[in-house]
């Protein structure tokens, strides 16, 4: 490999156990049920210039029956638009998330539609949470008119100002000095929402995100920064691209928290906790720990700078679906059974979009 230094440089805790997620209380709950459930986030939260949340995140079985669902259902849509990819149905760049979407489930459960989310070209999975539909998903990966964009914008530009996603940007970092001018607008309108300003790792030097953190500061915006740190910027390590890349701390002066991105209730409890925070103070930072399966786009094939081992080792220790389906199975909240037929539920409905996508006409 290439790069020698990736596996023992990349920080420890790319790797953690999926058994230190389930220390907690075990009983029987439905899957339908919204009794309140206590689980212990599977790492603590490491904060700057603020306090760190509680580690014990409330839920049910019921929104853990749907994290389960929504997360097997973006996974299977990933998948089928690489095989679509590979037969030249989309064409152009395509970035997936899979492995990183429990920041987007994690994200949709802690805030309202009337907050604004808008991040990069890795959007499939964040428009699907914002309320979009498959048929727009394939549809716009197709270029086809009944895409989000119309067939226009294509894998990058997706879009849904209805349910408050502002895209969907290709330039690197250009998307967060417009999300700062949503919370802007969102301060200016007093109507107490916030603004998630989404971004990589390698986006995270980009000088036009610290003159709108600056601006954010001045004037105290309810903006969030999210840094989804999947560690590897196109084929880039952090370490070889960021003299310091706790990017949590990068605000200097404004706040911010390192979260674990693979653990869906540790997402949902950041983000309540920014949202609360960034009404009353201003803008903070969460930097979510994750990692993406594929490359950087379809045309990388994500083997040469990091090695095999290492995906597959996160795959198995820290995979966001398999962390919700031992929660569901140690609280009896769901059988293994069940689990099985939602994932081929999920194959099966994204097969059938899929064929009505082919269908829908050209711009």
């Amino acid at each position: 490999m290439a790069l020698s230094r990736v596996a023992s440089s990349s920080p420890s805790n790319i790797l953690k156990p999926i058994s230190s997620y389930l220390s907690l209380r075990r009983r029987s709950v439905s899957s339908s049920s919204t009794e309140p459930l206590t689980v212990e986030t599977s790492l603590p939260f490491t904060a700057h210039r603020c306090d760190a949340p509680s580690r014990a995140v409330e839920t049910s079985g019921a929104e853990l029956f749907s994290f389960f669902r929504d997360m097997a259902l973006m996974r299977r849509m990933e998948i089928a638009a690489d095989s679509l990819y590979k037969a030249k149905l989309i064409r152009g760049f395509c970035h997936l998330y899979d492995g990183q979407e429990a920041v987007a489930v994690g994200m949709e459960a802690a805030i309202t539609r009337k907050d604004c989310v808008i991040t990069a070209y890795r959007d499939h999975c964040t428009f699907l949470s914002r309320g979009g539909s498959l048929i727009e998903v394939f549809a716009e990966l197709m270029g086809r008119r009944d895409g989000c964009s119309k067939g226009k914008g294509g894998s990058m530009h997706f879009y849904r100002k209805e349910g408050g996603f502002y895209g969907g940007h290709g330039i690197v970092g250009a998307q967060v000095p417009l999300g700062c001018g949503l919370a802007f607008a969102q301060k200016y309108s007093k109507d107490e929402n916030v603004t998630f300003s989404m971004y990589g790792d390698g986006a995270a030097n980009q000088g036009q995100l610290f003159e709108a953190l600056n601006i954010s500061a001045l004037w105290d915006l309810p903006s969030i920064l999210v840094c989804e740190n999947n560690h590897y910027g196109m084929g880039t390590a952090e370490w070889r691209a960021a003299k310091s890349p706790a990017y949590y701390k990068r605000g200097d002066y404004v706040p911010g928290l390192k979260v674990d991105g693979m653990d869906t209730l540790a997402v949902k409890q950041a983000c309540k906790f920014a949202k609360e925070f960034a009404l009353k103070n201003g803008p903070i930072i969460l930097e979510m720990d994750t990692y993406r399966y594929h490359g950087h786009s379809m045309s990388d094939p994500g083997s040469t700078y990091r090695t095999r081992d290492e995906i597959s080792g996160v795959r198995q220790e820290r995979d966001p679906i398999e962390r919700v389906r031992k929660l569901l199975l140690v609280h009896d909240i769901s059988t293994e059974k069940e689990l099985k037929d939602i994932e081929k539920e999920a194959r099966k409905e994204v097969d059938e979009v899929i064929a009505k996508a082919k269908e829908s006409q050209m711009p």
